[in-house]
């Protein structure tokens, strides 16, 4: 008798096209995180409360007569002041919600995660402060119509200061976050700080030519209040932002470009 042998049928290889992710689904996934967490939403309410606040002041102390460049740039100080802890919140997210080994596994260029998180962080700002302009055009309206005041509707360099800073602050918090990769860490950094560093500058006054060149505060002051700045100012503002945002940031980025990624 003769044995058959019969061969195994070939194997079928499945081709897998593998697209890298695209960067504006990076930047959808990074702005998501930003603004879907309980965390996050009760600092909204915070900073709504804040503004609520602020405006209300604003509008009731005094005869009324407050411009609306005045209106917006108190609107933008709760954010200001709260908003760049969103972006800590977001940054942060990889290591205290251990998320990284995902998002690092899915988009292994973890260089365009970081570009991910800069550009919605900035963009979160931005988008805020046009709401804030619009809630102060509200409330300047509504002086107007209820209090008789003096319509002045211009806008100078004081909302454009406004603006840059309020975009530099956001980047500060994404660079404590990947500097740190803590959220207790960066928020403390990030709060206590400036605070520690203003009551020096007070109280250092023998300091008062230099502080400009170290603190990002001081060096910002001229810029928020829409004082004119000339070319020592704008090189104080520089060499501080370089400080105080460009170090941090990148020493940020070469943890998360060369760190380890653990779930735990």
């Amino acid at each position: 008798m003769t044995a058959v042998q019969q061969s195994a049928p070939p194997t079928r290889t499945r081709q897998v096209d593998l697209q890298p992710v695209p960067f504006t689904r990076l930047v959808a996934y990074e702005w998501r995180k930003q603004l879907d967490t309980r965390a996050v939403r009760w600092l909204f309410v915070t900073i709504a409360v804040l503004t609520a606040g602020v405006l209300a002041i604003t509008a009731l102390v005094g005869d009324g007569n407050v411009s609306f460049e005045t209106f917006v740039s108190n609107t933008s100080t709760p954010l200001a002041m709260l908003l760049p802890v969103v972006a800590i919140l977001a940054t942060t997210a990889e290591w205290s919600q251990r998320t990284g080994l995902t998002t690092f596994t899915l988009e292994p260029r973890r260089l365009r995660v970081v570009w991910a998180k800069l550009v919605t962080a900035v963009g979160s700002g931005l988008a805020f402060f046009v709401v804030a302009t619009v809630i102060a055009a509200l409330a300047h309206l509504a002086v107007i119509t209820f209090r008789d005041a003096e319509p002045d509707w211009g806008v100078g360099s004081m909302t454009a200061g406004m603006v840059l800073m309020l975009a530099i602050w956001m980047i500060q918090g994404v660079a404590f976050g990947l500097m740190l990769m803590s959220t207790p860490g960066a928020i403390v950094l990030y709060l206590v700080v400036p605070t520690i560093m203003g009551a020096v500058t007070v109280l250092v006054q023998a300091w008062a030519d230099v502080w400009p060149w170290i603190e990002l505060q001081t060096a910002s002051m001229p810029l928020i209040m829409g004082d004119p700045m000339g070319g020592e100012q704008w090189a104080q503002l520089v060499v501080t932002t370089a400080i105080w945002v460009g170090l941090p940031l990148l020493v940020g980025i070469l943890r998360v470009h060369r760190g380890e990624i653990k779930t735990a």
